[in-house]
């Protein structure tokens, strides 16, 4: 596998940069070798993005790329509206010219930009836009997934960009390594670039076909592998007002539990600083008004929080709900323990 460089130029550990941020944590599909972020040259890339591979190098210039034998550039910004920022369309070109493949799970294609296609195909490399991949996707809800026996568990949020994903990767690594048997279904463009195998790209999709997209994404990973639990990557958030998630979800996907990630830190909803965050208890009720089902754990990201504060909130939180509170980068086990006991 060739070496992979990340394009994370000046977001790199925010929530602007959450590709980035999870492709250094985990990606079986890329050799990440580097992250272009010249902002933050001589920090720790685990100071910035806990749990991350330390072989990962901060670089400061695709040409640093490029030296390091580098044939893939990798867009890790994920921008509102999915729109290529001004100041990254040089370093596409820097790559292309330099002769690596481009990755970009945005909205708006690198690929039908004609200088960069006129680029590409001189330079004789690829231009994957991931959600592009998915944007003719058109299957139809059956209700098969009323039949199948894996236990289903997903994994929703209370804002976008709060760590959804990365919960369920590393759940989902636990109970496997517990010798019970799991799979992830993806449903983003940053666990397409992971190397998940069963992935789509809901928001790419028509929104008619997304409910027949996410049941037979489930059935396929049923029918190949007969998985014991399956852990459904959320997206969004439900009373987000601008990237609302979790009920086709809910729907398409009829999980037999929830757990919600939560930042207890974030006063407003990601990108709309004037838009109060509503009171955890309303999304916990909303939820479990909408499933069927229960709330069997809430995981804090710990954005903006000392280790002394996550310890109060996990108090605080479990005192007034009466449900489990877990850190999951640092208690997967325990949140395997509680998924393996609660849902059977």
């Amino acid at each position: 596998m060739s070496g992979a460089v990340i394009l994370s130029e000046g977001v790199l550990g925010n929530t602007y940069g959450k590709t980035a941020n999870g492709l250094c944590r985990f990606s079986e599909r890329y050799r990440i070798v580097a992250v272009i972020d010249s902002t933050k040259i001589g920090q720790k890339l685990t100071d910035l993005v806990p749990l991350a591979n330390p072989d990962i190098k901060i670089i400061s210039s695709v040409k640093e790329a490029a030296d390091m034998g580098c044939d893939t550039l990798i867009m890790g910004v994920a921008t509102d509206g999915g729109y290529i920022p001004d100041n990254f369309k040089k370093l596409i070109m820097e790559g292309i010219k330099a002769g690596m493949n481009i990755v970009s799970g945005l909205h708006e294609y690198v690929g039908t930009i004609p200088e960069f296609a006129r680029e590409a195909e001189k330079k004789g490399v690829t231009i994957t836009d991931v959600r592009r991949m998915f944007s003719e996707r058109r299957d139809m809800f059956t209700g098969r997934i009323w039949k199948i026996k894996s236990k289903r568990i997903a994994v929703l949020g209370t804002d976008s960009a709060v760590g959804k994903r990365t919960t369920a990767v590393y759940l989902n690594r636990e109970i496997n390594k517990k010798g019970h048997s799991s799979v992830m279904i993806g449903t983003g463009q940053t666990a397409w670039m992971q190397g998940f195998k069963h992935t789509l790209v809901v928001d790419s999709m028509i929104n008619d076909f997304i409910p027949g997209g996410i049941e037979s994404t489930i059935l396929e990973a049923y029918d190949q592998e007969h998985p014991e639990y399956m852990i459904l990557e959320g997206q969004g958030s439900v009373l987000h007002p601008v990237y609302p998630g979790s009920f086709e979800l809910i729907s398409a996907g009829s999980p037999h539990a929830i757990i919600l990630q939560h930042s207890p830190s974030r006063k407003s909803f990601d990108g709309f600083d004037d838009i109060k965050m509503p009171p955890l208890e309303r999304f916990i009720s909303i939820l479990e008004l909408l499933s069927d089902r229960k709330v069997i754990a809430i995981t804090l990201n710990r954005e903006n929080l000392t280790v002394a504060q996550v310890k109060r909130e996990k108090e605080k939180l479990m005192e007034k709900y009466m449900i489990p509170v877990l850190d999951p980068l640092n208690e997967p086990d325990r949140l395997a323990e509680i998924v393996l006991t609660t849902v059977r």
